[in-house]
């Protein structure tokens, strides 16, 4: 059975606020399974259907505005509160703060729940083929190694692991974290998943190099999974060898804290290692091979479950309709155990329109109020996104996170100078179907495949998906309204300043984190000479002529009667966007520059950017150079264009 698209029967228009700014440099998002609500590609603005919502009462609340109801807003966005508190909290189960140990790797407490609750594949070669009614494949780290070396490791994740520090100075830590030498208690498997890549779907794809050693329990909500990605072939590895190579892994491994202590949802790097040997890549794809360094991230998440991993068994027919269950089963079980345990004391329904008996409860089916969870969670991280400037460069349904974490580092980018059609990935030119600004449409899309296969598993009907889409628009305008406000230090959100301003940035190619992070330093002082407003800019206005000259004037005057409304004192408004604002970024650059020299045996620009990303809205004294404009040199091929050879 081939999936079918989902094509809700309420009209979404695509909502980009930066649409405007790049509608003719890039082509509909077009495919046979595309949703007709994204096909308008014009408007800058989700018009939010009228619909009315009942929470545990019978009057209707009226939704005709812009402006979702505190109600609406408030009764859905309680899910999201409730799994922050449940399932990411510390609580040892009794209500009790959990006690932090100091734990050596043979005390961890593993567990294998995955592989225990659902059905897994019935060989464990890694032959490439067709892996059929089976969510994993148990396998083996099999990345040969010959004398491995800690790179790196992330203190944070360590102490989330309640690992002690002195467990990466063990002589075998490489040869455990490369998979030569295994650790006791662990039970290693490859996922099996599809998914659409580049708006087309691609049939089985499943961990081709990434190997999960299990899942660490702390307490009975809190459980992480500890996972190699690099460690050797397994069924899903199709024609490739399973590895991966410094380059690539340095890159994941610097991305995955910094986004974290950027504060959006991603998974996380405990320790980067390199095997010793070295694996042939292409990375231009032009025929010119050669080797590289070979290396192995351990990444870290309470779940690796994507949307792919659901849509490969409802393309697969009536007879895998089942695993889909058992799947939605097993993720809302462990990682969204709020809704397992909802009763109807808290309820919370809605009607799609004026039909008979079109009010429908979230509270009797479960499947409905979580698919409205992950569309909210997946919409809140890509407003985040936005926020930094942060492009993602590959956001196939197989790269989507059902939790809402940024998953799958291959190419991504933070933008330098601003441009909204901006796209790190080679492979995604010239469509740039994944560019800057395209996100939040390709956020909705990818939401709609996964409703589409909930729908083929009879777990939620149209009306119920068609809210999730709903959700997905009203909480991503909502949080981006929310993001561009705090980074401007405004009162209140403007859409038309917002818009000149962004407009303005494309226009003179303005470096994007710098600007924000310069605004703070615009004064509210009407003293102050229209030839001297943009000072406290001049370090990102470069080169601009005297009409572009004039049209920021303009907009800082304007920028400052805002504020001026405000009543907010110069000093509170610095502080409080240097807190949303991001000093430093991790720039393609940064991570060459670092890359470059870990290939030559020198690590210490890899520890050096992780530790300054660790505190990327704080000033650090000595590290200026890194919150620069990018060099001359950095627009080198591979450098400000990454590919996807890793």
């Amino acid at each position: 059975m081939l999936l079918t698209h989902f094509s809700p029967k309420t009209s979404l228009s695509s909502f980009s606020p930066l649409r405007p700014l790049f509608a003719s440099c890039t082509r509909p998002l077009k495919s046979r399974f595309c949703p007709t609500f994204l096909l308008n590609l014009q408007s800058c603005h989700l018009r939010r259907p009228s619909f009315a919502c009942h929470v545990g009462t019978k009057s209707d609340v009226s939704m005709d505005s812009d402006v979702p109801s505190p109600e609406v807003a408030a009764s859905v966005d309680s899910v999201t509160q409730d799994l922050q508190n449940q399932s990411l909290g510390m609580d040892g189960g009794d209500g009790k703060n959990s006690i932090r140990g100091k734990l050596k790797l043979e005390d961890l407490n593993w567990d294998h729940s995955f592989v225990r609750e659902l059905p897994g594949d019935q060989r464990s070669d890694t032959i490439p083929r067709q892996v059929m009614h089976a969510c994993y494949t148990e396998v083996s780290p099999s990345a040969e190694v010959e004398n491995p070396q800690l790179v790196a490791w992330s203190e944070s994740v360590a102490e989330l692991l309640d690992l002690d520090p002195k467990e990466f100075e063990r002589p075998d830590f490489p040869l455990i974290f490369s998979g030569a030498s295994p650790l006791v208690g662990v039970r290693s498997y490859a996922q099996n998943y599809g998914g659409h890549q580049f708006g087309f779907w691609a049939g089985q794809l499943g961990d081709g190099r990434a190997i999960t050693l299990g899942e660490i329990l702390k307490s009975k909500s809190e459980r992480w999974e500890l996972q190699l990605k690099g460690a050797g072939k397994t069924p899903y590895s199709r024609f490739a060898d399973g590895l991966a190579v410094l380059r690539s892994s340095i890159r994941e491994f610097l991305c995955s804290e910094a986004i974290h202590n950027l504060g959006i949802p991603t998974t996380r790097a405990l320790c980067l290692v390199t095997t010793g040997t070295y694996v042939t890549r292409d990375m231009f794809y032009d025929g010119n091979p050669k080797e590289e360094p070979g290396a192995i991230v351990c990444r870290v998440a309470q779940s690796f479950i994507r949307f792919g991993s659901y849509q490969l068994h409802a393309s697969r027919g009536k007879e895998d309709l089942q695993i889909v269950r058992a799947l939605a089963d097993y993720a809302i079980r462990h990682h969204f155990p709020h809704i397992e345990n909802m009763s109807k004391s808290d309820s919370l329904s809605f009607s799609t329109g004026n039909e008979e008996h079109s009010v429908v409860g979230l509270t009797s089916n479960k499947y409905a109020a979580w698919i409205v969870e992950v569309a909210e969670r997946t919409a809140s991280l890509v407003a985040r996104w936005q926020g930094v400037g942060f492009t993602h460069g590959v956001l196939n349904t197989d790269n989507m996170s059902i939790l809402g974490l940024t998953i799958d580092y291959g190419p991504f980018g933070f933008l330098d100078a601003f441009d909204p059609s901006y796209t790190p990935n080679t492979t995604d030119l010239p469509g740039r179907r994944y560019c800057f600004a395209n996100q939040p449409d390709i956020g909705l899309w990818n939401i709609a495949q996964f409703a589409s296969t909930l729908q083929a598993a009879e777990l939620i009907n149209d009306k119920e998906a068609n809210y999730a889409m709903e959700r997905y628009g009203n909480k991503f305008m909502d949080e981006y309204q929310a993001t561009m406000t705090k980074k401007l230090g405004l009162p209140k959100y403007s859409k038309e300043l917002i818009s000149k301003l962004l407009n303005n940035m494309a226009v003179d190619k303005v470096d994007y984190t710098n600007f924000f992070r310069l605004l703070s330093n615009i004064k509210v002082d009407p003293s102050i000479p229209e030839d001297e407003l943009l000072h406290p800019l001049k370090a990102v206005l470069l080169d601009i002529g005297k009409e572009r000259k004039e049209a920021w004037i303009n907009w800082v005057k304007s920028y400052v009667q805002e504020l001026a409304a405000g009543g907010c004192s110069d000093e509170q408004r610095k502080a409080s966007m240097d807190s949303v604002n991001p000093k430093y970024v991790l720039r393609n650059y940064l991570c060459q520059s670092a890359i470059d020299a870990a290939e030559q045996g020198d690590f210490s620009e890899v520890r050096r950017l992780l530790k300054l990303m660790e505190r990327p809205y704080d000033d650090q004294p000595g590290m200026e150079k890194y919150a620069g404009l990018p060099p001359a040199w950095a627009c080198r091929p591979g450098v400000c264009m990454l590919s996807c050879s890793s």
